[in-house]
């Protein structure tokens, strides 16, 4: 991924999205000729010059001050999201040098993954690191959406599942929003992490194999994948909405845990609890009691 090429792309998908009018800028003499702003207005409400913000959008200005960065988000009306995108391509993390080394995301510690043990008699859970592939999840989590531990490695990642995966589109009731979601991830993540091989390699395959993901790939929408409504129809237990809540680790921050629950009381709740009564290990059968001995008689008692 070309950074600065990014920044541009993202800067002009962004002022097309915005009107003068939400801008609350008066709409100007003459008709216009591109569907939101003109980089004169993104200039003005920024406080830049005009020729600074061409340069900027053009990929022609290597250092941004942050005061700057700040002006343009607020002028396009960036969410948080989008701010954090913006920052990640307009000021990228220098190449260290190369050493070989693990990385710390490739695995989740083992308390982790007694947590999620924990965690799967009521509530599916896994863990992913920034390239979504899942590195923990527990038996509730695998009921549900599919056996990760059961896949070869390369694919045990959850963007693979969505997006390449058919059981993905009938598993998910809402597939497209899922899959939209999951690419705007997806998209954030290529900003903060531009040289990881891997990564890009995933995003190529995507491109080649994902007929949609072109398109969404390049409406530039960036989002986390942060928390929402699910809605799910499993085989086994029917239909589910549930309600997932991702949250990072302080002391691994390129991993993330996502925790899906019922609200109580509600069918899906019921369904939930029947998928982890039919998820639970077989309980182990007891041995059938020795069958009683007859009495000893008189003359066995004597012996």
């Amino acid at each position: 991924m070309e950074p600065h090429r990014e920044l541009g792309d993202f800067l002009r998908s962004r002022r097309a999205r915005l009107t003068p009018d939400a801008a609350d800028l008066a709409p100007g003499p003459g008709a216009r000729r591109v569907p939101g702003l003109r980089r004169e207005e993104v200039a003005l409400l920024a406080g830049v010059s005009t020729d600074y913000y061409t340069r900027l959008e053009q990929g022609r200005h290597p250092h941004v001050s942050e005061a700057v960065l700040t002006s343009v988000a607020h002028a396009l009306r960036l969410d948080d999201d989008e701010r954090d995108y913006l920052f990640a391509l307009a000021r990228p993390r220098p190449a260290g040098p190369r050493r070989r080394r693990t990385p710390r995301a490739e695995r989740a510690r083992p308390a982790v993954h007694r947590m999620l043990d924990v965690l799967g008699e009521v509530t599916p859970a896994l863990v992913t690191n920034h390239r979504q592939q899942v590195i923990g999840s527990n038996r509730l989590a695998r009921a549900l959406i599919t056996d990760f531990d059961a896949l070869p490695y390369r694919e045990r990642n959850f963007a693979r599942f969505v997006l390449l995966d058919p059981a993905a589109r009938d598993r998910y009731e809402n597939w497209d929003e899922v899959a939209e979601t999951v690419v705007a991830n997806l998209r954030l993540v290529a900003a903060r992490h531009p040289d990881d091989a891997r990564f890009n390699e995933l995003i190529g395959e995507f491109l080649v194999k994902v007929p949609e993901f072109r398109a969404w790939w390049d409406t530039h929408r960036v989002a986390q994948c942060a928390h929402g409504e699910q809605h799910f129809r499993h085989p086994t237990v029917g239909r589910l909405t549930l309600h997932h809540e991702t949250l990072a680790f302080p002391a691994d921050p390129d991993q993330a845990l996502c925790l899906y629950t019922a609200e109580a009381g509600t069918p899906s709740a019921e369904a939930l609890a029947l998928l982890a009564s039919w998820s639970a290990p077989a309980a182990a059968v007891p041995a059938p009691a020795p069958a009683s001995a007859p009495a000893p008689t008189r003359k066995e008692e004597r012996r």
